[in-house]
């Protein structure tokens, strides 16, 4: 997303300062950024890069969830405002707004929708109270965290310490939700700018019920078992909540949608560029990170055209005649102790992508790129109950 967005805004001859700290990535290759600074994404090397370069604007929902926490370090400490630095795109008071579990709640009560019934807590002694008050089992998160770092599910108080104060190491701010296992995970891609025109780019569906993030998921886009009546309602949710919200660019809706009846719940909103977006601009052919970067200069969805099409604008929708299927790939191999079950924490190193024109020929195709030796879903030796009563 990152060199998206500097070829999006060198096309407008504006000079672009890149910090990032991987020299492996693309966007740090020469050509790309006028300058590039291989330093840590933390509050104090970014403002010393301010400092020397004094820019007149600055992008932060194109570098994940370390951009934003350090974005809204800077505006604690006043760097923005000292050193007259515009923030584009998602105003910083939308992606608090989003990100600050209690406000989010809020936002969305006053749009008439419902978030997953949830507590906030900043002690152990805080979580244990609010577990009493939802009931076991919980799930544990923490607030403006990276792939679900800490998270997981708790059916007892002595589980529940234990989770929370590992979860307080990394966040200020601890959330316990109801625990929804087994419902459905959807989510909605969508792009609003700065005129109000909001538009849904893509929805998934996660093949795994909720309660496993969706980065450690196997995700189909479009989804594949919602009635056109769900479909169309939480598209409707999205982009009211979206333009409540005020995000100027690109962002991602998540939703528990009960399998058994037309109930769901908004889970998060991720105000920028994710796992997800990266996933829904391949499999639409529609450059998400770069009509983002174009928006947060001011410009109107109707005003530019998709680069891939070349012939419509950016306010169409892409409507898919295909199927396309996300499976994650693992390398526990490097990380020794690490368990190996698959949880609200994020351990996927990487993805594969399977295009076709059925869910079947797109899922053997991602099964096949995940690993080489795999021929896709290969017929049993021997028939279940054989293997059954040959264990008993």
């Amino acid at each position: 997303s990152g060199s998206q967005a500097i070829k999006a805004l060198k096309e407008e001859k504006i000079r672009t300062v890149l910090i990032n700290p991987n020299i492996a990535t693309v966007q740090t290759s020469p050509g790309l950024a006028d300058k590039v600074y291989f330093l840590p994404i933390t509050a104090d090397y970014v403002t010393q890069v301010i400092k020397s370069e004094r820019p007149n604007g600055i992008l932060l929902t194109f570098g994940g969830q370390t951009a934003l926490n350090c974005g809204i370090e800077l505006q604690k400490r006043g760097i923005f405002e000292k050193y007259n630095v515009c923030v584009l795109g998602t105003p910083l008071s939308s992606v608090i707004n989003s990100e600050d579990r209690k406000l989010f709640a809020e936002i969305v009560a006053e749009i008439g929708e419902k978030v997953i019934p949830s507590t906030a807590a900043y002690s152990v002694d805080e979580a244990l109270e609010g577990a009493e008050q939802l009931g076991y089992p919980v799930l544990v998160r923490s607030a403006f965290a990276l792939g679900g770092l800490g998270s997981g599910f708790c059916d007892s108080s002595e589980e529940l310490k234990k989770k929370v104060r590992q979860a307080l190491s990394q966040s200020p701010q601890v959330l316990l939700d109801k625990s929804l296992k087994g419902w459905k995970e959807v989510e909605y891609e969508v792009v609003r700018d700065a005129y109000n025109n909001c538009i849904t780019v893509c929805n998934m569906e996660n093949v795994d019920p909720l309660g496993i993030h969706t980065g450690e998921s196997i995700v189909v886009a479009p989804s594949q078992t919602l009635t056109n009546r769900e479909y169309n309602k939480l598209r409707t949710t999205a982009v009211r909540l979206i333009r409540h919200l005020g995000v100027v660019g690109e962002c991602n809706v998540q939703y528990a949608l009960n399998p058994k009846s037309q109930e769901y719940y908004i889970v998060e909103v991720n105000a920028r560029l994710s796992r997800s977006s990266a996933l829904a601009s391949k499999a639409t052919g529609y450059p998400l990170a770069y009509i983002a970067a174009k928006l947060a200069l001011g410009m109107s969805l109707l005003d530019l055209h998709n680069s891939v099409t070349m012939t419509t604008t950016a306010c169409f929708e892409p409507s898919l005649d295909y199927c396309v299927v996300k499976i994650p790939r693992w390398d526990l191999g490097k990380f020794a102790r690490v368990s190996n079950k698959i949880g609200s924490s994020m351990k996927s190193v990487g993805e594969a992508m399977g295009i076709g024109r059925t869910f079947e020929e797109a899922f053997q195709k991602a099964l096949r790129m995940v690993d080489e030796n795999v021929c896709g879903f290969e017929p049993y030796l021997k028939p279940v109950d054989e293997e059954v009563s040959a264990n008993v």
